[in-house]
């Protein structure tokens, strides 16, 4: 009877692990087309994908609401500072990996620990680049972002709130690069220069540019190529008032932000989830980034086929090589900053 018992039990047992083939996410990629995505890794590997959908905020407040009963294994979220900001208050735990320490580059990725393990990895980056009206402004005079804060751009600057995080990202940048005390003056500079107040999102500042109510703009590239794959004769139109510039080329390059990933604190499914970040890590995963949501990719050597991202660079561009984590790092003196100079 009691070999039964165990005979019974070890089946349980082995059904049980059977059905652990599991992987809980916590994504603030909110793109339809990323289903695709994981459709593939659970057809490739059997595990089957459950998620939970929320802005990075969100995200980050649930995993410290509920600890260690989080059933979360995987993190992904859509800015540098929000990675770093979640790095800091513990809530990923870093792991060892070979296969995505030789695919991304140590500038998108977070700070090593002692011991030598990642607490979280860039997957896709999105240059912050400057559009600008064709017929009022020239190239040469938006082709770095201090250019942004010169009088000569007086009434004509159009960008979304500062405090939001793709912005502190680049401020962010910018203080690396020119030091506290001229990054202040450049935002003052800015706030002179802007033809409203900041408002909307990446595509409304393009928009604004297009209609005239703007000379130059700072957007997202993923939501430039957007407008430039469409077919709609609106946003054809829209295509032939701007041009876009990637700032910087001549000197440090242009600033990326990342979307990333991370395996959850108290994740309880490891190894499934450390194969899932390798998975995003992959030449077919890049691909898709590129071609589904206008991302470029973050793993070393993969060629992009996206028609909008080789139209606007010829396929590539000079990006900036300070770590993001440095980046989120900075955000606190950015918000300070910009209370200072009133850059709403």
């Amino acid at each position: 009877m009691h070999i039964a018992a165990a005979s019974l039990l070890a089946i349980s047992s082995t059904a049980t692990l059977a059905q652990e083939q599991v992987l809980n996410i916590y994504s603030a990629r909110h793109y339809p087309t990323d289903e695709a995505l994981y459709a593939k890794f659970t057809k490739i590997t059997g595990i089957k994908l459950n998620r939970v959908d929320a802005d990075d905020a969100g995200i980050l407040a649930r995993l410290k609401a509920e600890g260690t009963a989080s059933p979360a294994d995987i993190i992904l979220l859509v800015d540098a500072t929000r990675l770093w900001r979640g790095e800091i208050d513990g809530l990923f735990q870093p792991i060892r990996s070979k296969t995505l320490e030789d695919a991304i580059p140590a500038q998108l990725r977070g700070k090593p620990t002692a011991s030598g393990e990642t607490p979280w990895f860039g997957f896709s980056r999105r240059a912050r680049v400057v559009v600008y009206d064709k017929a009022r402004v020239t190239k040469d005079e938006v082709d770095t972002y201090e250019k942004l804060g010169d009088p000569r751009n007086k009434g004509k600057l159009c960008i979304r709130s500062g405090s939001h995080p793709y912005n502190l990202s680049l401020f962010g940048s910018v203080t690396e690069h020119l030091g506290e005390a001229a990054t202040e003056q450049w935002l003052k500079g800015m706030v002179a220069n802007m033809a409203r107040s900041p408002k909307g999102g990446d595509t409304d500042q393009i928009k604004g540019v297009a209609s005239g109510e703007c000379g130059i703009a700072v957007t997202n590239t993923y939501y430039l190529a957007r407008i430039m794959r469409s077919s709609a004769a609106d946003d054809q139109a829209i295509m032939n008032k701007v041009g876009v510039v990637f700032p910087n080329q001549s000197s440090w390059g242009t600033h990326v932000n990342i979307a990333g990933g991370a395996v959850a604190r108290n994740a309880k499914h490891n190894d499934n989830a450390i194969q899932f970040l390798e998975y995003l890590a992959s030449a077919p995963a890049q691909d898709h980034f590129a071609n589904g949501n206008n991302e470029w990719p973050a793993a070393k050597g993969v060629k992009i086929s996206n028609p909008a991202l080789q139209a606007m660079t010829g396929g590539d561009f000079k990006s900036e090589t300070v770590p993001i984590s440095v980046v989120g790092m900075n955000q606190v003196k950015v918000q300070q900053m910009l209370d200072r100079v009133g850059f709403k």
